[in-house]
């Protein structure tokens, strides 16, 4: 009854606000507006899985489910090279602990190509297809984006002296978790979790390709790199972490703890690090285009010299730009078996025992912050790596991070006016090295989505979804979905 109560809210507030707004297109140097309301059911007692991720967050893991958002942002330019933006959007969702809270609310200033924002914004980087990717497995648009400052190149730039053949981004920020009392409400009273974590992340990456499009072939590699650090345990014997600012230099540069930190961070490094290697090679013509990517994730020394197989996420893309029944299809494989193996078999004197050694890698988890690369409860990486949300027993972690998995996502338009999405994810699993299943568990996940613009109602999307989940990794579930959005310049 509460959905339908949201729901219907939704839909009242979202024809009442748009009558004072122009409706354009332009959004450059404008003040704009984004409203969108949404609302699914289920057969199940889960929205199906890819109804639920990479939304950033927004939609309830809880079948049966609403939301409505509304946003205001600004972008312009002044003096000479300078510009800058701002943004703010409030999301009211039910079933969920707290129903309403701000999912963005950023500043920026940018000079030339580069950029400096302050705050919660969706951001994405990723060398992967947004729409149809299963995700990076470092960050994809799954989780609610983590408060922080970001001084990054966001697009790639050319360097000069190259004749325009070399282009780089990247980007340094620090951030803070702010899920403290979303966790205190959601994880079991048994299990120890960290209030407040700190977070840090680094990226780079270099293209190499003819800007005046006179060869057509390209190469783009890179890596992030992203820490979790600071923060209070609520587990006694390890308590405050350290977080002073010789501990953050620490970080930065993957150095052992100093003192205060535990004995892991002393023998290793301060804090939970992971990342990966990024590739991507495309092959461009005029009415079409392919290419090939692969990401290598890694969560310590051995993974970052090649020691863990297969594991990493490998895809093709391929762009049919004349084509508008399919306009783009993706191929992905995903592998995270691995884990360069399921012992940790030189654990703590590296001088007594030389060599690569790690093992037991445990994608996504870490001793100290239990609840793993995850921000209120939602994965920050792939989701197919199922979330700390999906634990039934209010354990923190991923219980699940060895799988193997099959994707593929198409897109293109029926009409002029008709768009069409469609993801289908078929994947293994076999839960943990520490802990496996005594069964291996398969399970087949599919979206199919329609959108629908009317030229007599400019700015106004109406998509409609149906998803299915079948298998044992989230049970049988069959859901539909409804959004609605509208987008325009303010007037006054």
């Amino acid at each position: 009854m509460k959905t339908k109560r949201l729901f219907l809210i939704c839909l009242i507030s979202l024809f009442m606000i748009t009558p004072g707004f122009a409706q354009s297109d332009d959004v450059s140097g404008a003040l704009t507006y984004r409203v969108e309301t949404f609302g699914s059911a289920a057969s199940g007692n889960n929205t199906p899985f890819w109804l639920v991720s990479n939304r950033y967050g927004v939609v309830p893991l809880d079948a049966g489910n609403g939301y409505l958002k509304a946003g205001v942002f600004h972008s312009g330019a002044f003096a000479k090279s300078f510009y800058w933006g701002a943004g703010l959007d409030l999301a009211a969702t039910v079933p969920r602990y707290r129903n309403v809270y701000i999912q963005q609310a950023y500043a920026e200033i940018g000079f030339q190509a580069l950029l400096l924002s302050m705050g919660s914004r969706e951001r994405y980087t990723s060398l992967w297809d947004k729409r149809l990717s299963s995700g990076d497995m470092v960050l994809s648009p799954n989780a609610r984006p983590i408060p922080e400052i970001n001084l990054s190149f966001p697009r790639f730039t050319v360097v000069p002296y190259t004749k325009g053949w070399l282009q780089v981004k990247g980007d340094f920020a620090v951030g803070r978790s702010f899920d403290t009392a979303y966790l205190e409400h959601s994880v079991n009273e048994k299990q120890t979790w960290n209030k407040n974590t700190r977070w840090h992340h680094k990226s780079a990456y270099f293209r190499i390709k003819d800007t005046g499009n006179g060869f057509p072939l390209s190469l783009s590699a890179g890596f992030q790199h992203w820490a979790q650090w600071g923060g209070e345990s609520t587990n006694p014997s390890i308590g405050r972490q350290p977080q002073s600012l010789k501990d953050f230099v620490r970080v930065v540069l993957g150095k052992e703890g100093g003192e205060g930190s535990t004995l892991s961070d002393r023998i290793n490094v301060l804090g939970n690090h992971y990342g990966s290697y990024d590739f991507k090679v495309s092959f461009a013509q005029e009415d079409w285009a392919a290419h090939v990517c692969h990401q290598r994730y890694f969560e310590d020394k051995s993974g970052m010299e090649f020691q863990n197989g297969n594991d990493g996420l490998w895809g093709l893309q391929i762009d049919l730009k004349t084509f508008p029944w399919i306009r783009k299809m993706v191929v992905e494989y995903l592998e995270t078996r691995n884990q360069t193996g399921p012992f940790h078999f030189i654990e703590f004197d590296h001088d007594l025992h030389p060599g690569i050694g790690g093992g037991a890698d445990n994608y996504y988890n870490n001793g100290e912050y239990t609840t793993g690369v995850s921000y209120f409860n939602r994965g920050l990486g792939s989701p197919l790596l199922p979330s700390p949300e999906y634990n039934t027993d209010g354990s923190p972690g991923f219980l699940n991070n060895r799988v193997s998995a099959l994707h593929m996502g198409l897109e293109g338009s029926i009409t002029p006016l008709i768009d069409y999405r469609i993801l289908l994810s078929d994947m293994r699993s076999w839960g943990r090295h520490g802990r496996p299943f005594l069964e291996r568990k398969d399970s087949t996940s599919g979206l199919l989505e329609i959108s629908c613009r009317r030229p007599e109602l400019p700015g106004w999307l109406f998509t409609g979804s149906f998803a299915a989940d079948r298998g044992a990794v989230y049970a049988r579930s069959i859901g539909f979905g409804l959004t609605v959005s509208k987008r325009g310049l303010l007037s006054f």
